[in-house]
């Protein structure tokens, strides 16, 4: 998930702001950098390429078990579903204050399921990062102010 979004902030050109990786979903806080953009290719492209390394990685280990529970009948065919349904939800950020509000909440994930005790003891985040961490798996990109 990790290469995906480094690959895709690049080639559809967004400010990554915040994310967090959670187990069964994932948040992005993203600011595109040109007038005109399609945030419906962008996730297309993010999932699609999560998804062909899920289904590979499935097959190569053999979990059948998690391959039929993942794969859903559209018609006569089969698809594999990796990701629910969906563009997700998304919404315009207009204030300094609500941008920072929504990187906390994200940041907050794995804090209220439970998985750490603090935001940034959570790798798959970039809590770290904004706390100063020399080494994280994304670098944000600088927050206009």
């Amino acid at each position: 998930m990790i290469e995906a979004i480094a690959i895709v902030r690049d080639r559809h050109a967004y400010d990554l702001f915040a994310y967090v990786i959670m187990p069964e979903h994932v948040h992005l806080l993203v600011r595109p950098r040109r007038a005109a953009y399609d945030m419906a290719r962008l996730l297309y492209d993010l999932k699609r390429s999560v998804s062909w390394k899920a289904k590979a990685w499935l097959k190569e280990s053999r979990e059948e078990t998690w391959l039929n529970r993942l794969t859903a009948r559209r018609g006569r065919r089969k698809v594999f579903r990796f990701w629910q349904p969906g563009g997700g939800f998304d919404r315009n950020i207009v204030s300094e204050k609500g941008l920072w509000n929504v990187v906390e909440y994200i940041h907050a994930n794995p804090v209220r399921r439970g998985l750490v005790e603090r935001a940034t003891d959570w790798p798959w985040s970039s809590a770290g990062f904004w706390a100063g961490d020399s080494n994280p798996l994304l670098r944000m990109d600088p927050v206009p102010l």
